[in-house]
């Protein structure tokens, strides 16, 4: 079997899937798409995939898009190491956290994450024509069926954007809930071992900590989510899928933005800082 996965650093849909394969033990050639460059509006990349997101994998000849359907797939294909769980409860009770992830969680990330860090990491990358270029690139369906005009506007308005809070709680509240799920003293979100609802939100909850944002869990306000991410990045594969592929200077942005942009995220979340 031959995989080559479509993918980019600063993407927590491919840091789902280089996750997901990697505990499954499945080796895989990468092609590096630069999303805050543009380069996913190539043509070539966009007869992969229309919405020009990442990550898509190419198997053998068979072109997957979508990081949840290919999470899927790739289990299918190796069932021996499934990330699902056998007992069909505990697989509905994934498949809430999963699909969570595609309706709620992923749209709240990509404009939190854009709010308080990458409008200005493009604006210095592109310059004004590149941004208007880049924004304008944005096919209308995309991350959610609306995002070519959201996204301009929570790189033009920042916090100001109106959904800007609305976004921030969301994602929050999804903090919470984790919290909730492993209040009775279960190492994971679902059943007693690590499940693919733990690999789809990890880079949700990795992404606050790269953006200087753990303030959002820690000193006592979600104990039991700071546990259980401390044993996530103290896996084997947690560095290798989720940090060593986001370049040095995405790493400093992310992390110098977020900074920047917490005390506004606070004051939302009416967290004392």
């Amino acid at each position: 079997m031959t995989f080559t996965l479509y993918h980019h650093g600063s993407s927590v849909c491919a840091a789902k899937v280089r996750f997901a394969m990697a505990e499954k033990g499945l080796d895989w050639e990468g092609v590096y798409i630069d999303i805050l460059k543009g380069e996913q509006f190539d043509p070539e990349y966009q007869k992969l995939n229309p919405k020009s997101v990442v990550p898509t994998l190419v198997h053998d000849d068979k072109v997957i898009t979508d990081s949840t359907v290919i999470c899927e797939y790739v289990d299918r294909i190796a069932p021996e190491t499934s990330l699902h769980p056998d007992d069909p409860y505990l697989y509905a009770q994934v498949r809430y956290w999963t699909k969570a992830v595609d309706e709620d969680l992923h749209p709240a990330c990509g404009a939190v994450t854009f709010v308080c860090s990458h409008r200005h990491t493009v604006a210095r990358n592109l310059g004004p024509e590149g941004v208007k270029k880049f924004l304008e690139s944005t096919p209308e369906f995309s991350v959610t069926a609306d995002w070519n005009t959201k996204k301009q506007i929570f790189v033009r308005d920042g916090f100001d954007a109106p959904e800007a809070p609305i976004k921030i709680r969301l994602y929050d509240s999804y903090l919470k809930k984790m919290n909730e799920a492993l209040s009775d003293g279960r190492d994971w979100l679902v059943g007693d071992a690590m499940t693919i609802a733990d690999v789809a939100m990890t880079p949700y909850v990795n992404r606050l900590a790269m953006m200087s944002m753990r303030g959002m869990w820690e000193g006592g306000r979600f104990p039991h989510l700071e546990a259980w991410f401390a044993r996530i990045e103290a896996l084997p594969n947690f560095k290798g899928c989720l940090l060593d592929w986001v370049p040095e200077d995405l790493t400093n942005d992310l992390r110098n933005n977020g900074a920047m942009s917490w005390p506004e995220v606070a004051n939302i979340l009416e967290i004392e800082i």
